[in-house]
């Protein structure tokens, strides 16, 4: 078998230097790329050749990707890293704006902010020495009719943060609460200033007094407090908002006073976790850190069914009680039998006392119930809304404070 034409890489080494900061780049956007694939990705190049794009940038993701989802943060990064020669002096100059949060008219593709923010770590350090050094550099930045940063966090979309941005939003979503109003019992207890007359206990007092009736013995209805449980979908299509739901649902977990009897959580991919425990560690890195090792199918694919079935079967009645009120954070994109969904979906209406489905693909005006999961499960959930901002999830705490709050759930079915 003839041997295959190489093409060397030069001795002045900057295509392998080049390789190597392009993989320090995907490195800080978040996918695992270690010294031994940088060195495998340098023996492809070399072995296959980098004289197509074409061909160059499907050898990289080869060497580099070994998930689905981070193929987009993978193009994203290619696409700016490589499509100028001088890319450094473009990118200070293209990018900088949109790395320190300036709206810009073009709205960024999701993983595009984390993609270019990887690109710029270490070139502000370099800015920073030239300054240093006498160059000055002046980025004017007109930003009369730019929102406060607070203000633009609450309606950025999860995907499209930036890292900093999104660390600034899990503070600002441990700060959110989520406080419930209590459910009235149809049991009673014995109360001075109840608005209800006790007669049993009244004509008891009355035999200990011959008979004689001096008083009424008042009571009230019991209050009991209902449980949330958090249905939280981790698989590839949701990971980045499932991230940010689980910061929320730490910080409700642990908030005093808001009134849930108990917090239970589970996340689902192809397989059902329970992470109840984890949320109870104060530390919400930890405790998430905790979650994230336990639950095996992150990132994965999606079987709703599935996971539903498992809930239902192994953990509704330990769970379900006092008035649960269930949060489905999903996007509904399901692999699974959508008449076994049904079935399953079904069942958890009818063993709950609100079920609330998150969904942020409603950040879409267009959105519209084609998919078989969402056809599905829409017709079998009390309140369906947004969930891809921190200023969705700020209004859910008035849509669960609202027993008749529908959200899109009309607008939708009317569309089916």
């Amino acid at each position: 078998m003839p041997e295959c034409p190489t093409l060397n890489i030069p001795e002045d080494g900057k295509l392998a230097d080049n390789i190597t900061w392009f993989a320090r780049a995907l490195r800080a956007a978040g996918i695992p790329v270690g010294p031994g694939r940088v060195i495998d990705a340098i023996r492809a190049v070399e072995a296959v050749g980098f004289t197509r794009k074409h061909d160059f940038f499907y050898v990289l993701q080869a060497c580099f990707v070994s998930r689905p989802e981070h193929r987009t943060t993978f193009a994203q990064i290619f696409r700016l890293f490589w499509r100028d020669p001088r890319y450094l002096e473009h990118m200070i100059a293209a990018l900088s704006p949109m790395i320190r949060g300036v709206q810009e008219e073009q709205k960024a593709k999701p993983a595009e902010k984390r993609a270019a923010e990887a690109l710029l770590d270490g070139i502000n350090r370099e800015i920073e020495r030239e300054e240093e050094e006498g160059e000055e550099t002046e980025i004017e930045i007109d930003a009369s009719r730019t929102m406060s940063g607070e203000e633009r966090l609450r309606s950025l979309d999860f995907e499209l943060m930036s890292n900093a941005e999104m660390a600034a939003a899990k503070r600002m979503l441990a700060k959110l609460t989520l406080p419930v109003k209590p459910l009235v019992s149809r049991r009673t207890r014995l109360s001075p200033n109840g608005p209800l007359i006790d007669g049993p206990a009244t004509l008891r007092t009355a035999m200990r007094h011959g008979g004689e009736m001096q008083s009424f013995a008042l009571k009230a209805r019991r209050e009991r407090w209902p449980n949330l449980v958090a249905l939280c979908d981790i698989s590839g299509s949701m990971s980045q908002y499932s991230r940010a739901v689980l910061h929320f649902l730490h910080a409700v977990s642990n908030e005093k006073g808001a009134g849930w009897a108990k917090v239970h959580a589970f996340t689902f991919g192809t397989q059902l976790t329970n992470i109840t425990r984890h949320l109870a560690t104060r530390d919400v890195d930890a405790a998430l850190a905790a979650a994230g090792a336990q639950a095996q199918d992150w990132e994965g694919g999606t079987k709703i069914g599935t996971c539903l079935h498992q809930f239902n079967r192994d953990w509704s009645r330990r769970v379900m009680g006092n008035g649960a009120v269930v949060l489905l954070i999903t996007d509904g994109l399901d692999r699974d039998d959508p008449t076994a969904l049904e079935k399953e979906m079904r069942r958890l209406q009818l063993t709950a006392r609100r079920v609330i489905w998150l969904n942020p693909l409603l950040r879409w005006e267009e959105f519209a119930p084609k998919a078989h999961g969402i056809r599905a499960m829409l017709p079998h959930v009390d309140s369906f809304r947004a969930g891809h901002n921190i200023a969705a999830l700020e209004d859910l705490a008035d849509a669960i404070s609202r027993p008749d709050d529908v959200g899109e759930k009309a607008r939708l079915m009317a569309l089916l």
